[in-house]
Order: structure tokens, then C-alpha cells, then sequence
């Protein structure tokens, strides 16, 4: 089949450091590459991939100082996209929906996968006025705000096999990797460990969005004696930082659509203790890849119960649901759903 996919340009794909959606972007192509399909992406030029790569912009625009209107570069890149459409068998979008005008003139199946929140008052009028875009959710919460849309699957991330490997014994650590936002709540994670009485290391990077917040609310906190600020990770330090650790930490306060760290936690055998929001019940199975909580006394309770968790087990888990090979099958089935119900044009795949 050929495909496109289309990514956006705020990371390169795979991110140099921190970055969800272009992560499992890049896991997805390079999964559909090893089973024979013709991809083709789009993304920033300092991107790696098996796939043929149409660059939009020379690197990531989150590493691009001078870059000072992402959005006109994102619009270039739908031109681009428009202008060899009819060279594929299927289009994937992973950019939220600023391609939704243009799609409904492109002469070829399409479909996108939304990654991000989705309960924000604006996008309502926006998803009812495109209510025929075919739409992937990747967790079953995420589409609670949007029940209207036009769900054609919910498709849970995954990464691949070799990528992490299990590390059967925990380590002496609590661990919070991600991003420092209010939303994330690691100075939730900070009082759990305080609590528990052992060593928290945040790896996590912080966006000039939240700036303020990381200066006036949390660098303070990072002066106890328990807690190692080590700032932000790249892909090849995650196995190490996460399989080491006692237990992951993942405190959130926001209807998270996925947690892709959640899983990359459990490939490494290390189980998770996370607050019941969003996707969170949908990806971890209490008791079995950790626990989920509801309050700062449960969360310091499951602390203590972490070392019941089966470690092999958690890779099991991992191998069984999140493995990149299920994710492209899984997206597999929605190009060939989408080409079926497409009164558009018909190739052979």
C-alpha cells in the first residue's frame, strides 16, 4: 500500500529529546516499512526514517530559534501534501485538524488520528462543523468530549520490541519523566515521595509556555534533598533511567489521551502508579502494571505495594497490548475501512 503521513513539524520524527506524536509517528512508519508498504513523510528535514522523506522545513521548528510563525509552515506542508495526493493509496494526519478545509477536496481516502485533548469548548462547533473527517482516537476517553465525531477506531499507541528491554530487578528510585506543566503535576510526584521517603529523579523538559510556572512553583521544590532534577532525556537514555527505577510516578490532573511514558515504563518491566484521569484505566491493569489512585494517601499506599508487582509480568503485559507490530495492523484495518467507504478512486494496494 502506499501510504503518506503526514507529522507535525514542531519535532523531528523521531524527537531528538522529549516528543509523544512524533515518536509513535515514527514507530508506525518505520513498522509499516518493515512489512513491505510504501511510505512516505512528511516532517522536518533533520528527520530519520526508512520511509522516503519530503522535508518541510530544515529541522524541528522547536529547535529552530529563528522560526517565529509555526503555523505558516504547517500550511505549506498541506500544499505539499495536496499536490501529490493522487499518488497515494491512503493519507494519514497527525495535525489535529488544520488539513480539514483542504481534505474534503483530496482525491484520495484520508483519516487522522487525533493526539491530543480534546476538551476544549472551541473544537466542538469546529468537529460538528467536519463531522464527515474520518477520525482515530488513541485512547476511548479522549472521544468523551466529541461523541459526534466520526470515530472510525480508537488505536492504542505502541513501540516496538527491541526497543526496551525488561530489567527484572527494581531499582531504589522513584521515577517522573515527561514534560514540566501544571497538567502533569510533578510537584504532586515530589509530595509521594517525600511521603514515601525515597529518592525522586525527574527527567522532563520544560517548554517556554511553562517557563513561569517552572520557575516560580516548582524549582523551588527541587531543593529537597530527596529529588535530582536530571532535565530532559533522549530516546537512548529512557531504558536506563525508567528500567532502573523502583516504580514510575505519573500523577496527572487532565484527561490525558494516552501516556505513551506509561507504557515505555512497563516494556522495561517497571510498574506504574498513576492518578485515575483520562486513558489511564484503559492502558494500566491496577494491580497486575501497577495501581491506580485517586488521592496522595493512595498513591503513597501503592508505593509500599509496588514490590508485589510481577516485573516479568509487566513486559508480558506490554508485549501482548502495545507492541508497534499491533498499532500497524490496528492502522492497517483503518486504511482499508477508509478506502472501502471512500467514493473516491480505488487503487490496487
Amino acid at each position: 500500500m502506499r501510504i503518506a503521513q503526514v507529522a507535525p513539524l514542531y519535532e523531528s520524527v523521531p524527537p531528538k529529546t522529549y516528543g509523544g506524536t512524533e515518536r509513535v509517528v515514527s514507530y508506525l512508519v518505520e513498522e509499516l516499512v518493515r512489512q513491505g508498504h510504501e511510505v512516505t513523510l512528511y516532517a522536518s528535514g533533520d528527520s530519520t526514517t526508512s520511509a522516503r522523506l519530503e522535508p518541510i522545513v530544515p529541522r524541528a521548528l522547536r529547535l529552530e530559534p529563528s522560526c517565529i510563525d509555526p503555523l505558516a509552515h504547517h500550511v505549506r506542508m498541506m500544499e505539499k501534501v495536496m499536490q501529490r495526493a493522487a499518488e497515494f493509496d491512503v493519507v494519514h494526519f497527525h495535525c489535529d485538524y488544520l488539513h480539514f478545509p483542504l481534505v474534503r477536496l483530496l482525491d484520495v481516502p484520508h483519516v487522522t488520528t487525533l493526539h491530543g485533548r480534546l476538551d476544549i469548548p472551541d473544537l466542538a462547533p469546529l468537529y460538528r462543523e467536519f463531522s464527515d473527517m474520518p477520525v482515530v482516537s488513541i485512547g476511548h476517553h479522549q472521544r468523551a468530549p466529541l461523541p459526534f465525531a466520526n470515530w472510525v477506531a480508537t488505536v492504542h499507541h505502541g513501540i516496538p520490541d527491541h526497543l526496551y528491554r525488561v530489567h527484572p530487578k527494581p531499582g531504589k528510585y522513584l521515577a517522573f519523566l515527561g514534560r514540566i506543566s501544571p497538567e502533569k503535576r510533578v510537584d504532586r510526584a515530589i509530595e509521594i515521595a517525600a511521603r514515601a521517603g525515597m529518592e525522586l529523579r525527574i527527567a522532563a523538559k520544560v517548554d517556554r509556555v511553562d517557563r513561569e510556572y517552572f520557575e516560580s512553583r516548582i524549582r523551588p521544590l527541587l531543593q529537597e534533598r530527596f529529588v535530582r532534577f536530571v532535565g530532559e532525556i533522549g530516546e537512548s537514555e529512557k531504558e536506563r533511567f525508567l528500567g532502573e527505577a523502583y516504580a514510575l510516578l505519573f500523577p496527572i490532573d487532565w484527561p490525558e489521551p494516552f501516556g505513551l511514558v506509561t507504557i515505555e515504563a512497563i516494556a522495561c518491566g517497571t510498574p506504574v502508579i498513576a492518578w485515575r484521569r483520562g486513558s489511564v484505566p484503559e492502558i494500566l491493569r491496577d494491580g497486575e502494571t501497577g495501581y491506580i489512585v485517586d488521592s496522595l494517601e493512595q498513591a503513597v499506599a501503592a508505593v509500599e505495594r509496588v514490590s508485589r508487582i510481577d516485573r516479568n509480568r509487566c513486559r508480558r503485559v506490554f508485549e501482548e497490548r502495545f507492541s508497534a507490530r499491533r498499532m500497524a495492523r490496528d492502522y492497517l484495518a483503518v486504511y482499508q475501512a477508509v478506502r472501502a467507504a471512500s467514493p473516491v478512486r480505488q487503487s490496487v494496494a
